[in-house]
């Protein structure tokens, strides 16, 4: 079993190559977000649910991206979407999340967040960290898109540095779609693609399926709840 580096460098940039560096890999993490709301070219379904909820898998090298899609009816996309970005509600959906708070604001609609997960956590998120940026986006067509994916680790040291008695995962790629329907319904897509870094076997890595059940079922009841 490894244990986290006890060196990790860091690099300080100024607040423009930050916006600039962020608006560019929220540029891509977008459109990787959109293409997987729309097509299933190597996509593998791993569970489909009576409720409309499908969960599917793409291979991306040694990590799975795994997608999940389901309906919601009589809600509203900007119902959906604003449950589901409120910070202080996040542990409400994922009952692993011990804190998530701002680090800072880049622009009105890109953010940076940290996120950590507890000793209690499942394993899989057990003592870990992860430094993200998050973009909200409005497309032309009324398609709600949320981008969230990690900083590399120097820039995130340089903003937070890292605590000894954690394990900075990387969130490859993340984030919601959400097309809004004719009948004030909405069918939202979830994307996640994730190194919890660490010593895990891949095999364990790529059973991320039962967390997407979890956040789908909490999800529901909070939206629920909230409409």
């Amino acid at each position: 079993m490894s244990s986290p580096s006890p060196c990790t460098r860091s690099w300080s940039i100024s607040e423009e190559s930050l916006r600039r560096y962020v608006r560019f890999a929220s540029d891509s993490c977008i459109q990787e977000l959109l293409s997987a709301s729309v097509g299933n070219d190597g996509w593998k379904a791993v569970m489909v649910k009576g409720d409309g909820v499908e969960i599917s898998k793409c291979r991306s090298g040694p990590l799975h991206t795994f997608r999940s899609r389901w309906l919601f009816k009589s809600l509203s996309a900007h119902q959906f979407i604003t449950v589901a970005t409120a910070i202080d509600a996040a542990k409400q959906w994922d009952s692993d999340l011990v804190e998530a708070r701002y680090i800072k604001d880049v622009e009105d609609n890109l953010s940076i967040i940290g996120l950590r997960f507890g000793d209690n956590s499942k394993p899989l998120f057990r003592n870990r960290e992860f430094i993200v940026y998050e973009r909200r986006e409005t497309m032309a067509d009324g398609t709600l898109v949320v981008a969230v994916a990690s900083l590399p680790k120097e820039i995130a040291a340089g903003l937070h540095p890292k605590q000894n008695n954690v394990i900075r995962g990387l969130l490859l790629q993340s984030g919601w779609v959400v097309e809004k329907l004719n009948d004030d319904s909405c069918v939202v897509t979830y994307v996640i693609q994730l190194d919890p870094a660490g010593w895990l076997p891949k095999f364990f890595v790529n059973r991320i399926n039962t967390k997407l059940v979890m956040i789908i079922e909490n999800l529901r009841k909070l939206v629920a709840a909230e409409a």
